[in-house]
């Protein structure tokens, strides 16, 4: 499975959003720029995150992105979601009905273990980034991060939030 470089840009926004101060807005313009990115582009993955009520937006100079909730209560999955879609990772199609030795008519009444087995790792996926909160990131940023980066990139963050 490949996910949208957008779902990438989002997390990436939704952690430098999560260290904003109470109030405080982050332009479009200034998020591309500081993860290097076009922002025509990445204002589709901010879309996507505002129409799932993720974040609140604000026009006009001082204008841009916040968190809608506290970071501690948005996960990996609600971003994964807002941008990718709430619907499983494997569809079945239930080739196994192709089969050319099965009697005509054949009709299984369940679905077949290679689906319950896809369907349960995707499950134990969003398990895993449901668990996984912006608030939990930023104290692993805050261990694994250069202290000198960690205060310069907010610093940065800061002088360009409205």
């Amino acid at each position: 499975m490949i996910l949208k470089s957008q779902v990438e840009w989002a997390l990436h926004c939704c952690a430098i959003l999560s260290g904003l101060p109470e109030g405080r807005y982050l332009s479009t313009k200034a998020l591309a720029e500081l993860h290097g990115l076009p922002k025509e582009y990445l204002s589709k993955a901010l879309q996507s995150l505002s129409q799932a009520g993720l974040v609140h937006t604000t026009l006009g100079p001082s204008g841009g992105y916040r968190l809608a909730k506290p970071a501690g209560e948005l996960t990996f999955l609600d971003v994964v979601e807002a941008v990718e879609g709430s619907g499983r990772t494997f569809v079945c199609q239930n080739i196994r009905a192709n089969n050319p030795c099965r009697p005509k008519d054949f009709c299984e009444s369940g679905p077949c273990a290679i689906a319950r087995i896809m369907w349960e790792a995707d499950e134990a996926w969003r398990a895993a980034l449901r668990r996984a909160t912006f608030a939990d990131l930023g104290r692993t940023l805050e261990k694994e991060v250069d202290p000198a980066i960690w205060a310069g990139t907010f610093e940065w963050v800061l002088k360009r939030a409205g």
